[in-house]
């Protein structure tokens, strides 16, 4: 049906777990606004919204497509886990394979595949070029005001960064887990910090091991106080670990997110070394 709104969850092969998002298959007829109630009516983070591809994108025929992401509140330039969410919906519609998504940030290219044992699908992303920026030490203290957070909590082995891999995230380490467990900020204060700076999300992480990290994603700029699941900060924070020496140039990260939200999900990022773009892998399921 045309303009039928798909509800999937992305990072998690339980329904109730990863983050879910909103998917409309075929767009075709809607504008902005129109794009933007049923995000707010669906209510999740994000619902994409895919279209025709535009003309010289390239990819498998009837495997391309335009894919906008709407907050509640308000579009944003790409979602890792619609996208991914998009992804296994399609994959279930016409097969596993390559597919490639136009987005506002870029083209994103994306592999469906079966997994072993139950043979529920996995999306992996590609991102686009990804990049971090240093963070002004009065933003800092801006943003730890917001968060709660004194100064002595956070990780110095992670020093205070922006990233980018389709979307800009504040990227802050806490010292401990359970400083990452207790989140409880000032919406209004950190939404007009992340507003002014263009952020989309804060990539709060916790160390576990080597390669296993435990996230959280305040996400007050789209409406929605935490993100269960973030792809496109795991590609930044991928990219930023990457960049600062933490993992090394080839490693498959593990990261851990909405456990502290009651809706669990796992997050691959895998860094290629002679490839500077970060590979987003989950598994999806579609919510009945």
């Amino acid at each position: 049906m045309t303009n039928e709104v798909l509800r999937y969850t992305a990072f998690s092969d339980d329904p109730a777990g990863g983050n879910p998002a909103g998917v409309v298959i075929d767009a075709g007829g809607l504008d902005e606004a129109a794009m933007l109630k049923i995000a707010a009516d669906l209510g999740y983070s994000e619902t994409a919204f895919l279209t025709a591809p535009p003309e010289g994108l390239g990819g498998e025929e009837g495997r391309a497509f335009t894919v906008r992401y709407f907050s509640p509140k308000v579009e944003v330039p790409f979602c890792g886990h619609a996208t991914v969410a998009t992804a296994v919906a399609l994959g279930e519609r016409i097969g596993p394979g390559e597919l490639l998504f136009a987005t506002r940030a870029g083209t994103v290219p994306v592999s469906v595949t079966r997994q072993d044992g139950a043979g529920g699908l996995r999306a992996t992303l590609t991102s686009v070029e990804p990049h971090t920026e240093d963070l002004d030490p009065a933003d800092l203290a801006e943003a730890l005001a917001a968060l709660n957070w004194p100064a002595a909590d956070l990780d110095p082995a992670f020093p205070p960064r922006i990233a980018y891999a389709g979307a800009r995230h504040l990227v802050l380490g806490a010292a401990t887990r359970a400083r990452l467990a207790d989140l409880d900020y000032d919406f209004a204060r950190l939404e007009a910090l992340m507003r002014r700076l263009d952020l989309v999300t804060a990539q709060l992480v916790y160390r576990a091991g080597p390669a296993e990290f435990h996230v959280r994603n305040p996400f007050p700029v789209g409406g929605v106080v935490e993100d269960p699941a973030t792809g496109a900060a795991a590609a930044a924070f991928g990219a930023y670990a990457r960049e600062l020496g933490l993992v090394p140039a080839d490693a498959v990260l593990t990261l851990h997110q909405g456990e502290d939200m009651g809706r669990p999900g796992v997050l691959t990022v895998e860094l290629r070394s002679g490839d500077s773009r970060v590979r987003v892998g989950g598994a999806g399921a579609l919510i009945p």
